[in-house]
């Protein structure tokens, strides 16, 4: 029975895969594993933005004014003691 294969549209996927392959002396196939691989390491229980900034509105309430907190915490630099 023939191996699955996956097919990719993108152009730039498709060179860069290769590009990758020949530089790593790998094929093709091991490129693309270890890269998706490696892509879902990094985003396991990562949580997405639209789902965070509903979450943080919902606890929040309100908006903040940051530029308004900004002024009220500044204060000018007395600048350094000679």
């Amino acid at each position: 029975m023939a191996e699955p294969q996956l097919s990719v549209r993108s152009a730039k996927a498709r060179n860069l895969a290769h590009r990758l392959a020949r530089r790593e002396k790998r094929s093709i196939a091991d490129i693309v594993e270890r890269a998706l691989e490696a892509y879902e390491i990094r985003e396991t229980g990562r949580e997405p933005a639209s789902a965070f900034y509903a979450r943080v509105s919902a606890n929040s309430g309100t908006d903040i004014d940051l530029e308004s907190v900004i002024r009220e915490t500044r204060h000018p630099h007395a600048g350094p003691e000679l």
